[in-house]
């Protein structure tokens, strides 16, 4: 076994960081009207080097920015396109915590003329020896965040055109991340591993829609965003089951979803939560066609306590028994922050974990 020259990487992680504090003070004062953009701007970059200078101590090739500009791993992307906007409206199931989700509202036709937070991924290649790892949401996340209830029927009575146009969207940044130098791009998508969730399908139902058609659409509209996109951009969808303040809100495993879905998205590889037992077994990977690869996201990244090496080795020997070890790689199961507020740990559990996922790995593929 060896380690990967490309992304994914063996010991890769999903891309979110936990916020410093001076962050959480700047942007506190930020949106009291006591720093200005340029200030809140000054202390992000400071910030982000040190998360950078973190991840590469630890021996990560895959660099993220923390997603340290943004309060959400998806709405902050999403509202920078034309015609999306959030909606205070949750059509669907809340967090075990409690805690609803809002929804996006489709306003008007959707297009993407300037492309978004393309200044944030430049400065993230400009501050890493690494590769440079940007993270935007997955197309499939608009329409599964509204619907047709939260659509202006006068931009789309036509369904299609929806897709069309948000697929044409996606493929602009593609095009302008590409050229700005970006070779790792990653796809957060919750719907698939939400689709699992027999109360989650229930809600689908409830609101119009199937959710096998879901699955496949989605899987389409993934594949129109990526319709373009130049050989040497390596793309891969992250999945988990929600994440916010520790706290979930799906539970079930991929077995719904695994075989329209692996066959359906033509990406590099999928960044899949296996944490806990909410996720299943790992059977699905029966159907992970031969040139894919899984990053096994078999650590948590929503509790403190530190796995032990041969607990993960036991987790990916389990995993192998459906795929060959040398199309795996590992990951914790989600993000350390993916809203401001992040998880309930500290950043040196962070960093410990993701220290260990990059030995763990090292031990088992070389």
């Amino acid at each position: 076994m060896t380690e990967r020259s490309k992304p994914p990487f063996r010991g890769d992680h999903v891309g979110s960081l936990l916020r410093p504090d001076n962050l959480h003070a700047a942007r506190a004062k930020f949106e009291s009207g006591e720093l200005d953009a340029a200030g809140l701007k000054a202390v992000e970059d400071d910030c982000i080097r040190d998360a950078i200078a973190m991840q590469e101590s630890v021996g990560l090739k895959g660099i993220t920015d923390g997603e340290f500009r943004r309060k959400t791993w998806h709405y902050d992307f999403l509202c920078g396109l034309e015609g999306i906007e959030e909606s205070t409206e949750s059509l669907g199931p809340s967090f075990q915590a409690g805690h609803n989700v809002s929804s996006l509202a489709v306003t008007g036709k959707i297009s993407n003329p300037n492309g978004v937070m393309l200044d944030h991924f430049e400065f993230l290649k400009s501050a890493t020896k690494e590769t440079p790892k940007f993270c935007i949401p997955s197309p499939s996340i608009v329409y599964y965040r509204g619907g047709r209830a939260l659509m202006n029927q006068d931009a789309y009575s036509d369904l299609g055109a929806f897709w069309d146009d948000l697929a044409a969207a996606y493929r602009a940044e593609v095009e302008m991340l590409s050229a700005a130098g970006c070779k790792y791009l990653q796809l957060d998508d919750t719907s698939f591993a939400m689709l699992c969730d027999p109360k989650v399908r229930k809600n689908m139902t409830d609101r119009g829609d199937d959710p096998d058609e879901m699955v496949e659409a989605f899987g389409r509209g993934i594949a129109a965003a990526l319709r373009d996109r130049p050989d040497d951009l390596a793309v891969t969808v992250h999945m988990c089951r929600g994440n916010f303040k520790s706290s979930w809100i799906a539970e079930g495993g991929y077995e719904p979803v695994a075989e329209a879905m692996f066959a359906g998205v033509p990406v590099d590889g999928f960044f899949m939560e296996w944490d806990t037992e909410r996720a299943g077994g790992f059977e699905p990977l029966r159907f992970v066609p031969d040139d894919k690869i899984v990053v096994l996201g078999i650590m948590t990244s929503k509790l403190p306590d530190l796995e032990t090496k041969d607990d993960l080795k036991r987790r990916i020997d389990e995993a192998a028994q459906f795929m060959p070890l040398d199309r795996l790689c590992l990951s914790p199961q989600c993000g350390f922050a993916s809203t401001v507020e992040g998880n309930q740990l500290t950043q040196d559990d962070q960093k410990r974990k993701l220290a260990l996922i990059v030995e763990t790995a090292a031990e088992v593929w070389g």
